[in-house]
């Protein structure tokens, strides 16, 4: 009997894939330096694994994509706090992947306490990877007023000027920010074996859980190891104490812009004391001007509701941003010209289309009943589908390792590439282009507040970056 399993990226990877070793089954393809997203089992014919993003697996599972699979139980609950009805079935903790959702505020908050925060007389705004345990930790605790800010990452940078608390994962050995201070513990977590629940009722999975039983049985978690963070990673307080009105934000890209962006800035005379790599909040030799270490897909709803002055992200975030707020204030307003990757329509080799109008086509509605569209950037999917008349379709939203879905859990991929050697080694091909993407500087419209002060600083800064633009 045929069974699949879905498997993680990332953190959970090396101890998952010990866990099958030790189990008896002989993985082939599924360590951190294998580019498979199919990983083999040669003396276990009959099981299917695909590796994902641990974010999408929940989901897979539960729509029946997949009868196991491996997560965090964080992206569990985040799932089932939502969805409570939907077909996802908690099975077994697994002895690894440990770590808390800590609720935290920043260290100089007058807020010590889950009460104190809950009965508080104002708003309560959190920044958070998981809204809907957000939502529901703010239902269950009767908070009077409140706003949930979703983010892809970074929660933590988030408080107190954009955020009054945050709802952050905490590693077992990560160590302790001295800048933040815990409210409370949510939820203590492991990685966790899920399954769908009618493959759960129907199938036959006693032979492979046995062995996973067994050796779960010998195997032991590990003690969680606490560690002060290092003295880098500190926040000068009085960074955080100065609230100059015609102060000008600016938010900084981390991820693998991280490095070009920090390089393009001291082409244009900005230094960043320490590195970005080093600090959320890095100061900045640019009199008035304050700046923070986000996630660019965050940045243009970030400017949008005024919280940042200026940012540099990407033009893909920008276009994916306008497509969902088309009369958004946020603005481009210099192309910076690092970072360029193009957006391209994606599928398998093994299907017979070789252009857009080939989706739309008789034998493309003959083949596929509905079209599945995966992508991280959901919005412009979605208007690649209306403007070219893909009905009917659904859209599969992800969150990495996209390139996985092709062909058996998604249809076309819409995804960023530079040079599409990575897609073709994948054995996809591009049939479209939809635009090409570059690193960029956008504000927002009201970014001054009528303070010619912060005009000045905001012209100061484009002005440096124009500069240095237009030398590379």
């Amino acid at each position: 009997m045929q069974l699949k399993l879905a498997l993680p990226k990332g953190r959970l990877q090396q101890p998952t894939g010990a866990l099958l070793r030790e189990s008896g089954l002989e993985i082939d393809g599924y360590d951190e330096q294998s580019r498979s997203y199919r990983p083999a089992c040669p003396n276990w014919p009959d099981l299917t694994m695909k590796v994902f993003n641990e974010r999408d697996i929940p989901i897979q599972v539960a729509v029946g994509n997949y009868d196991l699979g491996v997560c965090g139980q964080d992206w569990a609950e985040e799932l089932l706090s939502r969805y409570p009805r939907s077909a996802l079935v908690k099975v077994k903790p697994l002895p690894y992947g440990g770590r808390d959702l800590c609720l935290v505020a920043d260290a100089s908050s007058p807020m010590a306490t889950l009460g104190e925060l809950a009965t508080g007389p104002g708003r309560v705004r959190i920044a958070t990877e998981y809204p809907n345990l957000a939502e529901s930790l703010c239902l269950n605790r009767r908070m009077r007023r409140f706003s949930i800010i979703p983010v892809w990452g970074a929660a933590e940078a988030y408080p107190p000027e954009s955020a009054d608390v945050a709802l952050i994962p905490r590693e077992d050995d990560a160590p302790v920010d001295p800048s933040l201070s815990s409210l409370a513990t949510v939820l203590r977590s492991s990685a966790f074996l899920v399954a769908h629940r009618a493959s759960w009722e129907s199938r036959d999975m006693a032979p492979l859980l046995e062995r996973l039983y067994a050796t779960i049985g010998r195997t032991q978690p590990a003690a969680p190891q606490v560690r002060a963070a290092p003295a880098a990673r500190a926040t000068d307080p009085s960074s955080r104490a100065q609230r100059d009105p015609a102060a000008v934000w600016l938010a900084l890209p981390d991820g693998h812009q991280q490095t070009p962006v920090a390089e393009f800035l001291e082409q244009a005379g900005i230094r960043l004391t320490p590195r970005p790599q080093e600090a959320r909040r890095p100061s900045i030799n640019l009199d008035g001007v304050r700046t923070k270490i986000v996630r660019p897909q965050d940045m243009p709803l970030q400017v949008a509701n005024g919280n940042f002055d200026l940012a540099i992200t990407g033009e893909d975030w920008v276009a994916e941003h306008l497509c969902r707020f088309p009369s958004s204030p946020v603005k481009k307003v210099l192309r910076l010209g690092l970072g360029k990757v193009k957006i391209v329509a994606v599928v398998s080799k093994r299907l017979p289309f070789e252009n857009t109008q080939d989706l739309r086509s008789p034998l493309r509605r003959h083949g596929f009943a509905i079209l599945r569209i995966a992508s991280e950037y959901v919005n412009i999917a979605d208007r690649f589908a209306r403007d070219n008349h893909l009905t009917p379709y659904r859209l599969l939203p992800t969150w990495g390792a996209s390139e996985a879905f092709l062909p058996e859990d998604a249809d076309v991929l819409i995804e960023n590439t530079q040079t599409g050697r990575t897609i073709a080694q994948h054995n996809l091909k591009i049939i479209d282009t939809l635009f090409e993407s570059s690193a960029c500087l956008v504000t927002g419209e009201s970014a001054t507040n009528g303070s010619e002060l912060k005009r000045k600083r905001i012209d100061e800064v484009i002005d440096l970056l124009r500069r240095s633009a237009h030398q590379n």
